[in-house]
């Protein structure tokens, strides 16, 4: 996950992904022996996911939502308490201390890109947690015949006053340039996930086991772009 997000988050917000890689490259010119941790993340992931930091804003329904990078030392403490909320616990198995949701962060940010986690922001109040993954490079791919590009989400909504509002399928409806379509993996239980999937378009492939569930495996082609 490497090269680019670094870039974005010392170039800042709305900086393309080349000037931020400049930006990363001047500040390495002069600071070769240190890198800030924190900022990793952002790094190489313009390559394998397009950079979800520079996908800009959405405008659904429900209001104005982008996606931002995690940024553990900013967000750990309120991702601790989503994955502490029973509601989201029964499905992610993250409940407990900082700890838990930080080793699960971290498995992520030390990767080579292909999985993203993002704080899902709705008129600029962070309200959901998303993780943005290429699928075709997933072990996903084996149940299903992958193409180059798929991509993957994993979403909740960790504001229990905004879950039963329809949001989920209005915040699904985003993008990314280069995939033809997108896949999802909710646990077969978590009615209300797999009901947002379907409202926003997805339909069930099938039912398949994974080692930590049994999923719906949820396809939305990218034909209809104007709707996702």
């Amino acid at each position: 996950m490497r090269l680019t997000d670094t870039a974005a988050g010392l170039a800042g917000p709305g900086l393309d992904a080349a000037d931020a890689v400049d930006a990363y490259g001047a500040r390495r010119h002069t600071h070769a022996h240190r890198l800030d941790v924190d900022l990793l993340p952002l790094l190489a992931e313009a390559d394998l996911l397009d950079s979800p930091a520079t996908w800009g804003s959405v405008t659904t329904r429900a209001g104005a939502f982008r996606l931002e990078p995690v940024r553990p030392g900013r967000d750990l403490e309120l991702l601790t308490a989503w994955m502490n909320d029973p509601e989201v616990a029964a499905y992610w198995e993250l409940a407990g201390p900082a700890a838990v949701t930080a080793a699960h962060l971290r498995s992520q940010l030390d990767g080579d890109g292909r999985s993203i986690p993002c704080l899902g922001l709705l008129d600029g109040t962070p309200m959901s947690y998303w993780e943005i993954y290429r699928a075709d490079l997933d072990p996903l791919s084996r149940h299903y015949p992958a193409r180059p590009h798929d991509t993957g989400i994993h979403l909740l909504i960790g504001d229990g006053t905004n879950r039963g509002r329809g949001l989920g399928t209005t915040l699904l409806r985003g993008n990314r340039p280069r995939c033809t379509r997108v896949v999802a993996e909710p646990d077969i239980r978590n009615t209300p996930s797999v009901s947002a999937f379907l409202g926003s378009g997805f339909r069930c492939h099938a039912e398949i086991d994974l080692p930590e569930k049994r999923a719906a495996l949820m396809v939305r082609e990218r034909v209809l772009r104007n709707l996702l």
